[in-house]
């Protein structure tokens, strides 16, 4: 067994992994970072072994809102950079920061089990092509992302043809001479459904709920970076952002989609323009929720039914940390219950990264989260008391930091946060910590 009581474990090299190892280095904290594909990147390398990214993906968010403020993305890349974009994004955030020395890649985390109380070191056990190996760190920072494990409900009866879940994508051509099911109408399920009405011989989209539609553009320009100068009371800015959602979208339910029983902003928006372009021209016909299969055929809750050749699945995804116990995350629901979603209640020496959704956020704001881990891990070393006072205050009764917002009831949604609140609360702590350890 080696010891390595003085690093950290950084678990990942997606996005969240490398903002993470980028601000540990800059602080002089010590880590060893662990990656199982070949290379940085995260989901956004197609080729990685957990990627769940198909050839057409593209970010929904515009470059200059999602990129990290201190390394912009180059000016030639497109307002809606591909995934193709993203990995060479992040290979060059790596070498500018000199970070892929930092990691074990190709190699699995196998499993991560504390020695005992907060402080006392974790037992690391992971694996590479040539054996397993064993270490003890001083903590462990969770950065593996949360859209890797697919979530694929139980249907009823079965299906005769092909059944794939979003995960299993990657070409339009799978689509290929097939009457396609797209169950799901999230951004995926949408993208995709627009991949499946140019190559299939016909596409339908189940949804069991209404969404609210957003385009890319407005007036020319990323509809992210549109408004936030004035910043409005939720209740008006429904008004003021409903009221130019109709303008540029109309009315979704005249194509059949179902008019959403939420309010706006309470479950995340569907950034796309093309498929109700297509709905409005008959390419694709909106389905509601599957009631069962039987062979081919598909009945849906309304009583109708149809005949299909394959079914994708784009019913998301679920947090999933294989390699430590649940109950050391201190889950609750569907998702653990941390402070700011990330801190631990009780460890110190226990963090999970870029477990966060928030529409707006960007990588930015996921960067802005492990400088506050990163600078309250340097605050306790050095013993000072703002970062006694994070460690009080992470420790005591806590709400997530929704403002306010009733969020839908989704699995999904379970660490879903208000930007605005959010931001507001994590940048306060980065304050403080830099007052007192600058």
């Amino acid at each position: 067994m080696s010891v390595t009581r003085e690093r950290f474990a950084l678990i990942g090299a997606g996005p969240m992994g490398l903002a993470t190892a980028k601000l540990l280095v800059e602080h002089g904290i010590e880590f060893q970072g662990f990656e199982m594909h070949s290379g940085v990147g995260g989901l956004w390398d197609i080729d990685g072994p957990r990627s769940t990214m198909y050839e057409s993906a593209h970010l929904i968010s515009s470059k200059r809102m999602t990129e990290f403020a201190d390394f912009p993305m180059r000016d030639e890349v497109a307002e809606y950079p591909s995934h193709r974009d993203l990995k060479e994004y992040f290979q060059e955030f790596a070498k500018n920061f000199d970070l892929e020395r930092r990691y074990h890649f190709g190699a699995t985390v196998l499993s991560c089990t504390p020695l005992g109380g907060t402080g006392e070191g974790w037992t690391v056990k992971w694996k590479d092509a040539d054996g397993e190996y064993t270490e003890e760190f001083s903590g462990v920072l969770i950065a593996n992302g949360t859209l890797s494990t697919p979530n694929l409900p139980e249907f009823k009866g079965d299906f005769d043809g092909e059944l794939i879940h979003s995960s299993e994508y990657r070409y339009a051509s799978q689509f290929d001479g097939k009457r396609v099911l797209v169950i799901g109408a999230g951004n995926s399920g949408c993208d995709i459904a627009v991949d499946a009405i140019h190559h299939g011989t016909s596409c339908d989209l189940s949804m069991r709920r209404g969404y609210y539609f957003v385009p890319k553009y407005v007036f020319g320009k990323p509809a992210d970076t549109m408004g936030g100068a004035i910043k409005l009371p939720m209740r008006l800015k429904r008004i003021v952002d409903g009221t130019i959602l109709r303008w540029f979208v109309g009315n979704p339910q005249k194509y059949g989609f179902p008019k959403p029983d939420y309010k706006l902003y309470e479950s995340h928006p569907i950034v796309n323009s093309l498929v109700l372009y297509h709905a409005g021209h008959g390419d694709l016909e909106v389905k509601p929720d599957v009631e069962r299969f039987d062979g081919r055929m598909v009945h849906f809750k309304d009583g109708t039914s149809a005949e299909y050749d394959m079914i994708l699945a784009a019913t998301g995804y679920k947090l999933d940390y294989p390699f430590i116990d649940s109950a050391l995350l201190n889950w609750n629901g569907d998702a653990p219950y941390l402070y700011l979603n990330c801190f631990h209640p009780q460890r110190d020496d226990l963090f999970v990264l870029g477990m966060i959704e928030a529409s707006g956020l960007g990588w930015q704001g996921r960067h802005e989260q492990a400088e506050m881990v990163v600078r309250y891990i340097k605050g306790l070393n050095d013993g000072s008391k703002d970062a006694a006072e994070l460690q009080a205050t992470k420790s005591g009764d806590f709400d997530r930091a929704t403002g306010g917002m009733n969020y839908i009831d989704l699995p999904r949604m379970a660490y879903y946060v208000d930007k605005a609140t959010y931001r507001k609360a994590v940048t306060n702590w980065i304050g403080k910590l830099k007052g007192s350890i600058a």
